[in-house]
């Protein structure tokens, strides 16, 4: 088999593969890449050496069976046979689910993770988003500080694993996102630099030097991030990809690199005859994000909408603190604004960042599944000290408004794990640091972070602390029970709605209508011939609707009758209530 690797630094590069030497020669078709040709096993352990120095892992590794610091092993993604039909699922219309491997079960693989994607087709969503399964130190972590790109976390169950898990969840009707991490890698186990100009300083990030897509030697960079991507795509045949934190792309390019990317996936989706999207997390508020290429935009597929999010949050907590604080000066105000414009901040001021922030969006132009709605992610739990859900302070009324919000509004609705049963398990932020100066670092780190706001050292998980990840794995005890099992079927319930009428996939925007009252804390809005009313106060909403002799109750949290003659809804206390005509 061709063993080749990019070592623009190197003046002499070895492979070293099942104990023998074996030199390599500079490819004369491709500046910099040195190759050779060496008879290898599936599974067969190597690596390269550049110059006269250790033994390092291949930066395209399919596998790192003993982890980011041991030896690359051959994978042959065609040895396998040829998978089974998968005609894929595509964005609109779907309702996703985030899921982290490591603490969906307590055994944290994805072979016992498949063993309980049943519960998720019974759910009724569509698409799983997994969070990121590259190599990163020691066992369980969330997997943002991942390294080897092109490679899978060996605990969760290495390449296989993860193919029986996409197959599995095809053979149950589901599509699967990945989470992708472009931004960075982590700060252990990360020799791409000694290979080559990876990263470059003319760009500083919150984790260090910025990768390299425009400085000298960043198309190299770039075909391998698009590799890794592809990869995904085509050889474990998920359906989409999750890309973290775009705005830390620091790309000056005139062709970006997530145009390159985009186009790619676009010509692999029409190869393959199967729908295939980017989702982007970013934090700039611009709807380019999501504009076709055609259009001048990026031609991402959808974008998170943390607005949507903040809006929500604060019109249901309270509280007001931080990045929250210009929504939770009229939160329903806010709320509704996000629904029908999906940005709040569309060129508003922004007291966190001390400047006008966010561009607006066409609403006559953008489709609304462009957009993900949630009311809880893995960064909104688990950022926060404790890592405590919603569930932990909101009755399950008002649990059963933000249910109501995500899954009948316009936005593609995405839920977090154990979410649809109101977990009491908090999701905490825990690392497994194989380097002791780098947990202890994380350590006092977070203490840091949270002593600012207030807390002391001691009420602060240990991140290092295997308890912590304990107690992030979901209790699957809790749906049997009350209130957690009302909660989950009313999950099911509003999803199942969801699929049923065709007014809330509507990708219409501008016919969102939505009335409000910030004193009196209930909210409404109409989808075709849909209307939904949320009330959020401790006391009984009078809410008017409007004459409408065809609607009739379709999902209620409490008993309520629909509006009589004079157009008025009586909606009880901490309660929501979908309304509409009989289907034809």
């Amino acid at each position: 088999m061709l063993f080749e690797v990019w070592a623009p630094h190197a003046d002499r590069v070895t492979l070293q593969l099942a104990g023998s030497a074996v030199a390599m020669r500079r490819d004369p078709a491709r500046d910099d890449w040195w190759a050779v040709e060496a008879d290898a096993d599936e599974g067969a352990r190597y690596g390269f050496t550049l110059d006269e120095g250790p033994v390092l892992p291949d930066p395209r590794s399919r596998r790192q069976p003993d982890g980011p610091d041991g030896l690359s092993a051959v994978v042959d993604h065609g040895s396998a046979g040829l998978p089974g039909a998968w005609a894929g699922r595509p964005l609109p219309g779907a309702v996703l689910y985030e899921l982290h491997v490591g603490t969906y079960t307590p055994e944290g693989t994805f072979d016992a993770a498949a063993g309980r994607l049943g519960h998720l087709v019974e759910l009724g969503v569509t698409h799983v988003e997994l969070m990121p399964v590259c190599p990163f130190p020691g066992v369980h972590g969330w997997g943002y500080e991942g390294v080897s790109l092109w490679a899978v976390h060996e605990p969760y169950g290495g390449p296989d694993g993860l193919k029986r898990f996409v197959d599995t969840a095809h053979g149950l009707g589901l599509g699967v996102v990945l989470d992708v991490v472009h931004n960075h890698l982590g700060p252990s186990g990360d020799y791409l630099p000694l290979f080559g100009p990876y990263f470059t300083d003319t760009h500083h990030t919150p984790w260090g030097s910025a990768v390299n897509l425009d400085a000298p030697g960043s198309d190299e960079v770039r075909a391998f991030l698009l590799g890794s991507a592809l990869s995904w795509l085509r050889d474990y045949r998920v359906d989409g990809l999750r890309l973290d934190a775009v705005h830390a792309l620091a790309d000056t390019r005139a062709l970006t690199f997530l145009e390159e990317l985009s186009t790619a996936v676009d010509t692999l989706s029409a190869e393959t005859n199967r729908p295939l999207f980017l989702i982007a997390e970013s934090d700039l508020g611009d709807p380019r994000t999501t504009t076709p290429r055609e259009s001048g935009g990026l031609g991402l597929h959808a974008q998170w909408n943390d607005d949507f999010h903040h809006a929500l949050h604060t019109a249901l907590t309270g509280e007001s603190q931080g990045y929250y604080a210009d929504f939770a000066r009229a939160p329903l105000g806010a709320l509704a604004k996000t629904l029908g414009h999906a940005f709040f901040h569309d060129g508003t001021y922004s007291t966190f960042r001390g400047r006008a922030h966010g561009r607006p969006v066409d609403r006559t132009r953008a489709a609304a599944h462009r957009f993900l709605g949630y009311a809880q992610t893995h960064d909104q739990i688990g950022n926060r000290a404790l890592g405590d859900r919603l569930s932990a302070c909101l009755s399950p009324g008002l649990l059963a408004c933000a249910a109501a919000l995500v899954l009948t509004g316009p936005f593609t609705p995405m839920l977090f794990m154990g979410e649809e049963w109101a977990a009491r398990t908090p999701w905490q932020f825990f690392t497994d640091h194989t380097d002791p100066e780098l947990a202890e670092a994380v350590r006092n780190g977070r203490r840091r972070e949270f002593a600012a706001h207030g807390w002391a050292d001691e009420d602060i998980p240990d991140p290092q602390d295997p308890r912590t990840r304990e107690r992030s794995c979901l209790d699957w005890s809790e749906p049997a029970s009350e209130p957690h099992a009302r909660v989950l079927a009313w999950y099911r319930e509003l999803i199942a709605l969801r699929h049923a009428r065709p007014d809330l996939a509507d990708p219409d925007l501008a016919a969102v209508k939505v009335a409000y009252d910030e004193n009196a804390r209930w909210l409404a809005y109409r989808r075709g011939d849909i209307r939904v009313a949320v009330n959020l106060s401790k006391e009984q909403a009078t809410i008017g609707l409007g004459r409408d002799g065809r609607s009739r109750v379709l999902a209620a949290w409490e008993p309520v009758e629909a509006p009589g003659a004079d157009g008025l809804l009586a909606l009880p206390a901490e309660s929501c209530v979908v309304l509409g005509p009989d289907v034809a």
